[in-house]
């Protein structure tokens, strides 16, 4: 599946790593950057979602989504993310994850801020609100294009390759393929999250990582089982090559 994810924000938080390995999936731990295992909040535009390489699904190929997620090892070492939750504004977007194991939900989704010009500076944030619960979040930062974020602690959370997640007592794998991500250090202009509380994890304080990017084309490849052993795989269109711990299923 191809998918254009634009305007992108990363905020996260250091948390421990006993908070994060509940829900691993089997086999699965979680990851440490920089000394700590962190969760995210992030929101983008999913724009033009299609299967394989072929034309974008119309209407339902472009939404809005803010997800919570952790960062994980499987058991082949081949590193990842896994989706606590995903909040999305299309319902048949949503019922089809879910019955592949990962936990959409159907919200109320949009992207707020304002372009550059703008009285105040430019500024990029989401608004999403649950059609059940009282769960939501509003948050919105404020790039500094003068200067790419290209530390290792921002390569680190936003360089993932592929999903865990767990389908009918299996451990799943789903690679992703992408360009590096284009980053830029930002700032908080307002957060109001309980998105994050109502994963069942903690926080407090700002984000110590607040990140922006105008975005990347992805591409989702097969599931898979993680393996026992690493191999090389070739990244469509760049050429390039990574570890990929995986089987077909």
């Amino acid at each position: 599946m191809d998918q254009f994810w634009a305007d992108a924000v990363f905020l996260h938080w250091r948390i421990p790593v006993a908070a994060a390995a509940r829900y691993m999936p089997p086999g699965v731990e979680p990851d440490e950057i920089d000394g700590s295992t962190w969760v995210g909040l992030i929101g983008f535009r999913m724009v033009g979602a299609g299967l394989g390489q072929g034309m974008p699904v119309p209407y339902l190929g472009s939404f809005t989504e803010i997800n919570v997620r952790l960062y994980s090892r499987g058991p082949d070492g081949v590193r990842g993310v896994v989706f606590v939750t995903l909040d999305a504004s299309r319902l048949a977007v949503v019922l089809a994850a879910r019955a592949f194991g990962i936990n959409y939900v159907w919200s109320r989704c949009r992207p707020t801020g304002e372009k550059a010009g703008a009285v105040g500076g430019e500024r990029f944030g989401y608004d999403v609100r649950r059609f059940r619960g009282r769960a939501s979040s509003s948050f919105s930062v404020r790039p500094d294009r003068t200067a790419a974020a290209a530390d290792p602690l921002s390569l680190e959370l936003t360089a993932r390759y592929g999903l865990h997640t767990g389908l009918g007592g299996r451990t799943l794998y789903v690679p992703n393929t992408h360009e590096p991500w284009r980053l830029f250090p930002a700032e908080v202009v307002h957060l109001r999250d309980s998105l994050v509380a109502a994963a069942g994890l903690e926080v407090s304080g700002p984000p110590e990582s607040v990140l922006f990017s105008p975005g990347v084309q992805t591409q989702f490849g097969r599931p898979g089982v993680p393996a026992a052993r690493l191999e090389r795989r070739r990244v469509p269109r760049t050429g390039k090559t990574l570890d990929a711990g995986w089987t077909p299923a």
